[in-house]
């Protein structure tokens, strides 16, 4: 099993009830946010219900560090610092880096910490097809397996 990096692309306005539930439940509030989720049945399940709204792949550890770096966030948006995460989690961000993506701890093992990322919109845009368009056909949408992180540092 791994970690899956979710981005919202496309807004809410207009979505029925169901879809509109299942992006609450993921955490997803907003357009260019990202939530990290096990690759487990569930969440597999609720990617099916939010493919057109959504972009999802397998996240690597550089990518999860620098999120972690960049756009980790505790209560009253403060930056989420080496200081912070070693007071409390008692690990450095390598130490943590390499627990999460062996599943051993969840962002929510550091406390304070939000469990979704804000990101901007990506450098030089979406793909060339537009954000309606499945990733498959050269849009922004769907299933783009490691190449998630490309788009992630983009933008951060």
């Amino acid at each position: 099993m791994s970690r899956i990096a979710i981005i919202q692309v496309r807004g809410i306005i207009g979505l029925k009830k169901p879809v509109k539930d299942t992006l609450t439940m993921l955490n997803l509030h907003r357009k260019n946010s990202c939530v990290l989720v096990r690759a487990d049945p569930s969440s597999v399940g609720m990617l099916t219900l939010v493919k057109d709204f959504v972009t999802w792949g397998e996240l690597d550890k550089e990518t999860f560090k620098e999120l972690l770096k960049k756009r980790g966030r505790i209560a009253g948006n403060q930056l989420l610092t080496e200081e912070y995460l070693k007071k409390n989690a008692k690990l450095s961000f390598d130490e943590f880096t390499e627990e999460f993506m062996k599943l051993k701890k969840e962002l929510r093992d550091i406390p304070g910490l939000k469990k979704y990322f804000r990101l901007t919109p990506p450098r030089k845009g979406f793909e060339r097809g537009g954000i309606k368009i499945p990733f498959s056909m050269g849009g922004a949408l769907g299933y783009r397996g490691n190449k998630i992180n490309d788009l992630i540092k983009r933008m951060l």
